[in-house]
């Protein structure tokens, strides 16, 4: 706030280097409210009292990728969605689980047009449900997919994508309050798989197949 006031009343007054200054200040303050918001957000996730029900998976990504759009629509991106089964868990936690993924999906995949994310589930042979989110983006080394769910984990720089890396550790703590495991996939250049597992709805018909 005063550095917006600084450059209102005495923006003029300033050479280059003082409005360089005045810039990096600017967003170095607004990098740390980011990351202040996020780490508050990771505290509530393992905090928070669990609301359970039955969840759509559907109606949630419809509505992430709905949300997405002031992200995407300069852009030409793919969506790919598959049908999804509901699950039993808390609707606002799960949300955050698709907003962190396919938020992700859209960023680390915009240098590629067109940009493609696939969703869906995949039933194991053991008959865990497992959901994923594909991307054609930039991928990450796979020596490092040990550290991609830590708190400020990141395998890219802030100047290539920005970020906090908070995001990937709320989706683990959160499908972890689920009783769900979470994991990744990649090819450097060439893109990335996320993958978590959640505990059917008990509407959910115990035959049917997911896509």
């Amino acid at each position: 706030g005063f550095v917006k006031l600084l450059e209102r009343v005495n923006g003029d007054a300033l050479d280059e280097k003082g409005r360089r200054y005045v810039t990096l200040i600017s967003d170095a303050a607004n990098k740390m409210g980011r990351l202040i918001d996020d780490l508050l957000d990771f505290s509530r996730m393992g905090r928070s009292e669990m609301r359970l029900g039955a969840v759509s998976m559907n109606e949630l990504v419809a509505e992430v990728v709905r949300d997405l759009e002031p992200d995407t629509e300069t852009r030409t991106v793919e969506w790919i969605v598959g049908g999804l089964p509901d699950v039993r868990g808390d609707s606002a936690l799960v949300r955050q689980v698709w907003v962190n993924l396919l938020a992700n999906a859209v960023k680390y995949s915009r240098e590629k047009n067109p940009a493609r994310i696939e969703i869906g589930c995949e039933r194991s042979a053991e008959g865990e449900q497992r959901f994923f989110v594909r991307d054609n983006g930039v991928g990450f080394d796979m020596k490092y997919v040990d550290r991609l769910f830590g708190v400020f984990q990141r395998l890219h720089s802030e100047e290539q994508f920005e970020g906090t890396g908070i995001g990937l550790a709320n989706v683990r703590r959160i499908v972890h309050r689920h009783g769900g495991r979470t994991w990744a996939e990649s090819t450097l250049g060439e893109g990335s798989t996320f993958w978590f597992s959640m505990p059917l709805s008990e509407t959910s018909s115990s035959g049917k197949e997911s896509v």
